[in-house]
């Protein structure tokens, strides 16, 4: 193995460590990526000198800012590779999440850093999390008209109140302490003290929990703990217009709050439409799915975006051309009628994901 491969397998002690080695790409996560790391997961379930498994990042800047919706982007446009990419990236990428859920071992996510889309879906939906002080995560999916997908419906809807559906429609990032408080993270660790810390669980016969618990420390108060009451105000409607209407009020109350209450609105506005309609509902449908329903629903989204507009331009416009000026179809939420949204949550026929 060259430390030019871009997924680096490695063992100290009895813990196994895997690196996602693409710093120049924030440790973008492509299929190829994918398909390297699920086997390596199998292999270290079955191998009895490995009694845990981290998984981290690579450089000084990210854990992993996602999947590599750039590749997905090409190929589903017809400009170049695979034109089934954007079937089987999901597929793949949903079935690796499912694993490391139900991994059997303790699987210890390092999010030190940028964490985004598919960084959190390889992290939230394991046994544990370690934010540090550089922990920036968010699910900005709405911003390239997408949606939070990997679990989202599952982890979204299990943070406090109404969080989750902030987070999900405005792709506001969060810092450690807010990880914690939405339950993202398990605990918070010093950047400066992982490697020691990754020392001290590669031991033998070594109790994963206490040596966290050890290390942990207290990232201080939560901004989001402090917001909720207004988050809750106004993200509990039934509408994406709605919630626009209940941010204007709180902001123009004046309050302690006003000001957040017109930032999020302007974000919001600059969000594909569709994306924000899709997410409230698959929210509200999803409010009690365990994470094979969220998967399941979320490839069926996956696949019906992948047939639309919003998805394309939004890449093209944040990540591809960089003009952060998308042009979304259609251009005001009054222009997504019910019907349009409930197109996209319409079955797939045998192109379901389905897990046995």
């Amino acid at each position: 193995m060259a430390d030019t491969d871009e997924i680096l397998l490695g063992r100290k002690g009895g813990l196994a460590i895997l690196t996602i080695n693409r710093p120049q790409a924030l440790n973008a996560l492509t299929l190829d990526n994918y398909r390297r790391i699920d086997p390596a997961l199998r292999d270290w379930a079955a191998d009895p000198s490995v009694h845990a498994v981290v998984v981290r990042g690579a450089g000084d800047r990210a854990f992993c800012a996602g999947g590599d919706v750039r590749a997905v982007y090409a190929a589903g446009s017809g400009i170049s590779g695979d034109p089934d990419l954007p079937v089987v990236f999901f597929r793949e990428e949903y079935e690796l999440i499912r694993r490391i859920h139900h991994f059997p071992k303790p699987y210890i996510a390092v999010i030190d850093g940028i964490t985004m889309g598919g960084g959190a879906g390889i992290s939230i939906n394991g046994a544990y999390r370690i934010a540090t002080e550089r922990t920036v995560l968010a699910m900005p999916e709405t911003g390239i008209g997408l949606f939070p997908d990997v679990g989202a419906t599952r982890f979204l809807n299990r943070c406090p109140g109404h969080v989750g559906r902030y987070l999900g429609l405005t792709g506001a990032r969060v810092n450690a302490a807010d990880a914690l408080y939405c339950g993202f993270a398990t605990h918070a660790v010093k950047h400066d003290s992982v490697e020691v810390l990754l020392d001290e669980m590669s031991r033998e016969h070594v109790a994963i929990e206490d040596c966290l618990r050890r290390f942990a420390v207290d990232p201080g108060p939560a901004p989001l703990a402090a917001l909720r009451p207004a988050i809750d105000r106004c993200f509990a409607r039934d509408s994406v217009e709605a919630i626009l209407d209940a941010l204007a009020v709180e902001s123009a109350g004046g309050g302690v709050n006003a000001e957040w209450a017109e930032e999020t609105r302007a974000s919001l506005r600059t969000k594909s439409p569709t994306s924000l309609k899709i997410t409230l509902r698959q929210l509200t449908i999803g409010r009690d799915y365990d994470l094979d329903a969220a998967l399941s629903l979320e490839y069926r989204l996956t696949q019906h975006a992948m047939a639309g507009h919003d998805f394309y331009e939004g890449v093209r416009a944040m990540l591809i051309d960089r003009d952060r000026k998308p042009q979304w179809r259609p251009a005001a939420l009054a222009e997504v009628t019910d019907s349009a949204v409930d197109a996209y949550f319409a079955p797939i026929s045998d192109r379901e994901l389905r897990f046995a």
